[in-house]
């Protein structure tokens, strides 16, 4: 996984760029209408029933913003809130907390949203052992945002990106020329350029894990698109040689069984590819 300073970096990236899509030569609604000098003070009201997240971000983005801003927050990233809390209010220049609050509630939103969902998974799994992952399935330009949701939600964040983790899947594989000569290729590229990532090789059947498992070197097999018997054949086959991971549209329904098949992770796209924002509002407090 990349650095606490990398993800820093990336959220740094994502608040600069998003105020300077948003706010281009000026917020000119507010210019023209508020005087520079205005104080005002703002709440952020929960108009929704899931898993808060984005408010330690929305600190960020007003300090981006104008580092007077104060935030007074009142119900913490990853707390069950209801319709009618209020998170947190913001008070300072009434023209920076307006050019702060769409970014702000964009972000909390979608946040929230993944939270929610990741946490419903969780809640799925508990007794089992097996941990959710979610994957690369993310919107363009906020991934970092979105992982991080998922970890507020209680999940785990498999690979960041490319550069942190190899993960060999069938087209890899394909044109590789198969499976063994993909993992010795990795193997020869990762020691060539001293490179310490971690090998996540995917299988399409059950004679797929075998042939992985007359190497050596793999972090984690990913048994993707099996069903429950081919799973569970699947684990047992690769006992403790290395760890396991289940994929493939795998949804509420069927989360649970597949853990119970014993793999360590469950990733799902659909945690950060489907969800619907929670509804957020800040509004002006007179």
């Amino acid at each position: 996984m990349i650095s606490k300073e990398q993800f820093d970096k990336e959220i740094d990236l994502i608040i600069a760029n998003a105020i300077r899509e948003d706010v281009g030569d000026g917020d000119h609604s507010s210019l023209a209408c508020i005087p520079i000098t205005t104080q005002g003070k703002a709440k952020l009201l929960v108009k929704d029933e899931g898993v808060l997240a984005g408010v330690d971000f929305a600190k960020k983005v007003f300090e981006f913003v104008d580092a007077d801003l104060k935030v007074e927050t009142l119900i913490e990233d990853g707390t069950v809130v209801k319709y009618g809390d209020i998170a947190f209010y913001v008070s300072g220049n009434s023209q920076s907390i307006l050019k702060a609050e769409r970014l702000v509630l964009n972000a909390m939103q979608r946040m929230s949203a993944i939270a929610t969902k990741t946490n419903d998974f969780v809640r799925l799994l508990e007794g089992t052992g097996t941990k959710v992952l979610d994957t690369r399935k993310t919107t363009p330009g906020i991934r970092a945002l979105e992982k991080w949701a998922v970890k507020i939600g209680g999940g785990e964040n498999h690979r960041f990106a490319l550069y942190d983790m190899i993960m060999l899947k069938d087209n890899h594989i394909d044109f590789a020329g198969g499976i063994i000569k993909a993992i010795e290729k990795t193997k020869e590229y990762l020691k060539d350029n001293d490179l310490d990532l971690k090998i996540i090789v995917e299988a399409r059947n059950l004679e797929e894990i075998k042939t992985i498992l007359q190497t050596s070197g793999v972090y984690r097999i990913l048994i993707d698109n099996f069903n429950y018997e081919d799973t569970r054949e699947a684990v047992k086959l690769i006992g403790d040689t290395c760890l396991t991971e289940s994929s493939g549209g795998i949804n509420e329904e069927t989360i649970r069984k597949y853990a119970e098949c014993g793999v360590n992770y469950i990733s799902s796209g659909a945690l950060t590819h489907s969800v619907y924002n929670l509804d957020l509002s800040l509004k002006a407090i007179e």
